[in-house]
C-alpha cells in the first residue's frame, strides 16, 4: 500500500529529508559500485548542506529529552504495553548517550578533510566532477570497493548517532496517531482541526491499484487532501472519482 508523508513544520521535514537522503547514502555504499558510490557522496553532501544550517544536534537531544519524560509518565498505565514501553525509553536513552559522546560539531571531520571538501564544492557545478576536473577522485573511484566501503565507514560513523536519534523521533511520530478510513469524493477532502496540541505530520495511505496520487496543505484551522491524476505528458488534473484512502494525524 503506498504511503505518502506530509509534515507540517519546519522541524518533522527537516528530519525527514536528512532520514531520506542519509537511507539513500546507506544503500549506495552498501550497493558497492563504483557509480553507487559516487551517488553515495552527492547524498552526503546534500545531507551536510542540512546539516550545516542548523545546529541539529541540540534539536535532536531536545527531542529525544522530551519524549522520554512522556514515556517514562505512561508507567502503570493498565494500556501501555510495559515491554514495549521500556524498549522505547531504552532505544531513547541509547541514540541521546551516542549524540552526547561527541562534542564535536556534527560533520565537522567532513568539514575538515580538504579532499572531501573540494569535491564537494565541484559537485556545485553541473557535471563538475568529471575525470579532467578531478582526477584525484577518479583515482580514489578506481580503487576495489573494499576500500572505498572502508573510507565511507570512517565518514559516516560520527554521524550514525544522528541517524539513530532522528530514526528514533520518526518511528515514535509514526506510531503515535490513529488511522481512519476516509473517502475524498470527486477527489477533495477536507478535514477541520481542533485541540491545543496541532499534528506535525499527516500519512496517507492508499490502495494499490489507485491511479491517483494526494497532494496536501493544512494550516491550524483545516487539512486539505486533493487527489490528482496524471498521464506523465500534462499536468496533473484533479481526480472526478470518489478515491479511498487511510489517513493518521501523527503528534510527537
Amino acid at each position: 500500500m503506498p504511503s505518502y508523508e506530509f509534515p507540517f513544520n519546519e522541524r518533522i521535514r527537516t528530519l525527514l529529508r536528512v532520514e531520506d537522503l542519509f537511507k539513500k547514502v546507506l544503500l549506495n555504499v552498501e550497493a558497492a559500485l563504483t557509480q553507487h558510490h559516487h551517488s553515495a557522496l552527492v547524498y552526503l553532501f546534500q545531507t551536510m548542506d542540512i546539516i550545516d544550517r542548523i545546529d541539529i544536534r541540540v534539536d535532536l537531544l531536545q527531542e529525544l529529552d522530551k519524549q522520554k519524560l512522556a514515556m517514562q509518565n505512561l508507567r502503570g498505565n493498565p494500556v501501555i504495553a510495559e515491554k514495549m514501553l521500556e524498549s522505547i525509553i531504552d532505544e531513547i536513552d541509547s541514540a541521546a548517550q551516542a549524540l552526547r559522546q561527541d562534542s564535536n560539531r556534527l560533520g565537522q571531520h567532513i568539514r575538515d578533510n580538504e579532499w572531501i571538501t573540494s569535491i564537494r564544492q565541484r559537485s556545485l557545478i553541473p557535471g563538475g566532477l568529471c575525470e579532467f576536473d578531478i582526477p584525484s577522485y577518479h583515482h580514489w573511484l578506481n580503487h576495489d570497493d573494499a576500500r572505498r566501503k572502508a573510507d565511507f565507514e570512517g565518514w559516516l560513523a560520527p554521524l550514525m548517532p544522528m541517524h539513530k536519534a532522528i530514526q528514533t523521533i520518526l518511528h515514535i511520530l509514526r506510531g503515535s496517531g490513529a488511522s481512519t478510513q476516509r473517502q475524498a469524493q470527486h477527489g477533495f477532502f477536507q478535514q477541520m482541526l481542533g485541540g491545543a496540541k496541532p499534528a506535525q505530520m499527516l500519512r496517507v495511505e492508499i490502495d494499490d491499484n489507485c491511479p491517483c496520487f494526494p497532494e496536501v496543505s493544512a494550516n491550524k484551522y483545516a487539512i486539505n487532501v486533493r487527489f490528482y491524476g496524471m498521464d506523465y505528458v500534462q499536468k496533473p488534473k484533479q481526480c472526478e472519482h470518489d478515491v479511498d484512502f487511510v489517513m493518521t494525524l501523527c503528534n510527537l
